[in-house]
């Protein structure tokens, strides 16, 4: 892989990693349209992603050092015991939505990836992704057409019941085009979050999960002799992923904040329009 490709990839990485548009399927789809010819099966890829994964973790972490600093010393109890009981019921809701993730991913992820990784594949499911976003914004509207105010509760007001479906809409994500985070962002929505709350809770639930992935692959290729020249451009690649995913993080918490009624309908479009693009452009080849 050239250091162009690594770049690209990488800005790619970061831009969509939060995006609703699922980072994966453009990671299979975008390079095949390109035709950028990446072998995705050379044993230098997959160290790769893990660094581009370590890198938009990074960002995750700066851009929400405050939120973390906050719970941390809210944990401690230095801001009084009812903000500690309130800190510890978040880092409960947090690990709670993150279990379907881990479990239902040891069991199924490789196994569905395995089947549904095709850039043909990827484009059907981008499609889905499309519908799922503006269906999932459309049935938010309907729930809250008779209240005037649409500003939606705290994340420290969640039940236990409401993390897991969260945690469970962010399963379907182990399908390539189906994106992550719009996936959470919907689920916080249809459990009353407002725009901003759904979005900061479930990039506050990326944070592990990208680094419990990035730790478990990088286990699996501690062994393996990589050249140092790709190293090398990995490092770079992921330090480009990390300043392209901070960028799109302030750019997103800002959008859903401003952007209440209709944030996920562009996205839903632009995802079924690549998908369709993707799947006839892919047909013809």
């Amino acid at each position: 892989m050239s250091l162009i490709q690594a770049l690209f990839i990488a800005i790619l990485q970061g831009a969509t990693e939060l995006f609703p548009v699922s980072s994966l399927g453009h990671a299979v789809l975008v390079p095949t349209l390109l035709h950028m010819n990446i072998n995705s099966h050379d044993e230098i890829f997959l160290p790769f992603l893990v660094m581009l994964h370590f890198g938009t973790a990074f960002a995750l972490l700066v851009f929400f050092w405050r939120d973390w600093h906050a719970l941390g010393r809210g944990v401690l109890g230095k801001d009084g015991d009812r903000r500690r009981q309130e800190s510890l019921y978040i880092l409960y809701l947090l690990v709670l939505a993150t279990l379907p993730a881990i479990i239902l991913g040891g069991l199924a992820e490789k196994w569905i990836r395995s089947l549904f990784s095709t850039p043909d594949m990827v484009s059907i499911f981008l499609i889905i992704n499309g519908f799922i976003l503006i269906f999932g914004e459309k049935m938010r509207r309907k729930r809250y057409a008779s209240q005037k105010e649409n500003e939606g509760i705290a994340i420290a007001e969640l039940q236990p019941k409401d993390a897991l479906i969260i945690g469970l809409w962010q399963c379907a994500a182990f399908f390539p085009g189906i994106s992550r985070s719009g996936g959470t962002i919907i689920g916080g929505l249809l459990r009353n979050l407002s725009y901003e709350n759904a979005a900061r809770f479930s990039f506050l639930m990326a944070l592990p999960v990208i680094l419990a992935a990035s730790a478990h692959q990088s286990w699996k290729i501690y062994k393996l002799h990589i050249p140092w020249e790709h190293v090398e451009i990995s490092i770079i690649a992921s330090i480009v992923a990390c300043i392209v995913a901070l960028i799109s993080t302030a750019f997103l918490m800002r959008y859903f904040k401003d952007h209440e009624k209709w944030a996920l309908t562009p996205f839903g479009f632009y995802c079924i329009a690549l998908g369709v693009v993707g799947y006839f452009f892919l047909m013809g080849m």
